[in-house]
């Protein structure tokens, strides 16, 4: 890598300017996170159910007692699975994989916080407790087959859109490459109402992902050279 190099005293110099515009992101980021706070919430008027190792749950069943939800849309659809698709008819998303790595182990804390943290896929149970056995996981992860749950939050999308080549995804209308996208929606329990309160997709998830928040300290940042995840495997599958 070629890169200038400076004494100590220079360092510090360039640091401390550096230093001046991290502290004003940090203050915007503040800014807009209590932004994201006073957005205006929708009542999810819609009962879903979903399916988990133990039976039938309803979406204010996967609170489970706590006040507020996020729910991790990891892409996994054994039916549409094929060489084009970043799941195979065993495996979710690798990247999904990637951030599901990320928030395994923070589950715990984020439980202390009146916060649950469960993911929600297509595939069918038996699918998704076999991977997630395989991973070593221990958050809850539901099936949303047989509901409308995915395509009401734009995450999955019917064979009829993917003909037409017309979804909605991250709030515009494109083209949909494959059957399922990521994205994660926030939800808050209240006085006996469920409300929905963000989702985010494509690059809103960057900020969940601490690998990605570390490789962006080091000189080489991500190393992707606009190719995407091209290095990326599934936590079992690195070939060293």
């Amino acid at each position: 890598m070629k890169h200038r190099v400076v004494s100590h005293g220079e360092w510090v110099e360039a640091r401390k300017a550096h230093l001046a515009e991290e502290k004003k992101f940090t203050k915007l980021r503040d800014k807009l996170s209590q932004a994201r706070r006073d957005l205006p919430w929708e009542r999810v008027e819609k009962e879903y159910v979903f399916e988990g190792p133990d039976g039938r749950k309803t979406l204010e069943e996967l609170f489970d007692g706590r006040g507020q939800l996020v729910i991790y849309h990891a892409m996994f659809n054994p039916e549409t699975a094929s060489d084009k698709t970043t799941w195979t008819e065993d495996a979710a998303c690798m990247a999904c994989s990637f951030w599901m790595d990320n928030f395994d182990r923070v589950v715990v804390h984020l439980n202390h916080r009146d916060i649950t943290m469960a993911a929600v896929s297509r595939a069918s149970v038996p699918k998704i407790e076999a991977y997630r056995k395989r991973m070593g996981w221990s958050f809850p992860w539901y099936s949303s087959k047989g509901s409308d749950f995915n395509f009401d939050y734009h995450v999955s999308f019917t064979p009829e859109e993917l003909k037409s080549g017309s979804a909605e995804y991250n709030y515009v209308v494109d083209h949909p490459s494959m059957s399922e996208r990521p994205g994660i929606s926030v939800f808050l329990r209240e006085d006996g109402e469920i409300y929905h309160t963000y989702t985010a997709y494509a690059r809103g998830l960057d900020m969940m992902n601490v690998a990605y928040h570390y490789m962006d300290l080091v000189p080489k940042g991500r190393d992707e050279d606009g190719n995407g995840m091209f290095w990326l495997h599934r936590r079992d599958e690195y070939p060293d």
